[in-house]
């Protein structure tokens, strides 16, 4: 009879055992692998760079996971190295071991608005002002230096500077955060935010090239209106474009813009998807989605069953971040 309940304890043990160590997958694995003890989230595909993407990954899945103490770590570290004292937004990209880590002064838009937006969240949820006065000041500064009307279009530049070719600029369509946008226009009722989203639904609805009728990472905006590949770019749907299925299924989960990544994804079984086309050669990856990727895919299929927030042993900064977000815009929605 002892046996038997020291086999059962021992069982217990286990399976309390294995329950702690999936409960703590996700957020705080993440953590272990990503942020370093200064606050810096590294890119570990990236030579551990830096960037304001990955600070606001970071501070929104703070927020989500009800972590104050990594999101004041993480908020902290982006002001004191990233911050543009001169105009309320942020340096792109830090390098660590150079002699000037932000030697490139320009920003990125979508960092801004990452961190801005998840300020705003932390200010809702921790019913701290000081988070939402410092969003505010960014979402400013994003609407002054980043958002203007061109080709008939109401857009927001990748970054301060380079963008505006004067007879078109370029767009980086994974950048329009349209969840992020409503949520200002919620906060600050400035009709420009909500023009932000209708005009970038809009101009997705005409980026369709090549044969997968999908968008590339990089588009120009000509001056009359019309839409083309973007010179000196990648001419692929790749790893800045993946993230356009993901921002829109956040805002809208029932949005005819995700037809086209359907009607191409749905044409692969799931574990043969091609990481990425070259939309104008009409060529595929040889080599196929996986983790954060194949997460996105999996929301835009509505193969939700598939989408946890366990992440694999090997798995990058860029591949975590994607199942991390697509976990938690499937929380936002539920």
């Amino acid at each position: 009879m002892r046996a038997k309940v020291c086999l059962r304890w021992l069982f217990y043990c286990l399976i309390m055992a294995f329950s702690v160590q999936a409960s703590a997958s996700g957020w705080d694995t993440f953590k272990s692998r990503f942020v370093m003890p200064e606050g810096r989230i590294i890119d570990t595909a990236n030579n551990n760079v830096s960037h304001t993407e990955g600070q606001g990954y970071g501070m929104l899945l703070a927020v989500a996971n009800d972590d104050r103490a990594t999101f004041d770590q993480l908020w902290l570290w982006t002001q004191t190295h990233l911050r543009n004292a001169q105009n309320d937004l942020f340096y792109w990209r830090y390098t660590p071991g150079n002699d000037n880590p932000v030697a490139d002064k320009n920003n990125a838009s979508d960092g801004d608005v990452l961190i801005a937006w998840a300020l705003q969240r932390a200010a809702q949820k921790w019913q701290a002002n000081e988070y939402q006065q410092a969003s505010d000041r960014i979402q400013r500064a994003i609407v002054k230096l980043n958002v203007i009307t061109f080709g008939g279009h109401t857009v927001m530049l990748p970054g301060a500077q380079g963008f505006n070719k004067n007879s078109y600029v370029v767009l980086n369509p994974s950048y329009f955060l349209f969840a992020a946008w409503q949520a200002f226009a919620q906060r600050s009722h400035l009709q420009v935010w909500s023009k932000l989203i209708d005009d970038g639904n809009d101009l997705l609805s005409e980026m369709h090239f090549g044969k997968t009728g999908l968008p590339l990472d990089w588009v120009a905006l000509n001056a009359d209106g019309s839409l083309a590949p973007a010179l000196g770019y990648s001419n692929r749907f790749s790893y800045d474009a993946i993230r356009i299925p993901l921002n829109i299924w956040w805002y809208d989960p029932q949005s005819l813009a995700l037809g086209p990544f359907q009607r191409v994804w749905q044409g692969y079984s799931r574990q043969q998807t091609p990481a990425w086309f070259d939309v104008l050669a009409n060529t595929p990856a040889p080599y196929n989605l996986e983790g954060g990727l194949l997460a996105v895919r999996d929301l835009t299929m509505n193969q939700t069953g598939y989408i946890s927030d366990t992440l694999a042993p090997d798995q990058n900064y860029f591949s975590s971040s994607l199942q991390l977000l697509t976990w938690l815009a499937l929380q936002d929605k539920h």
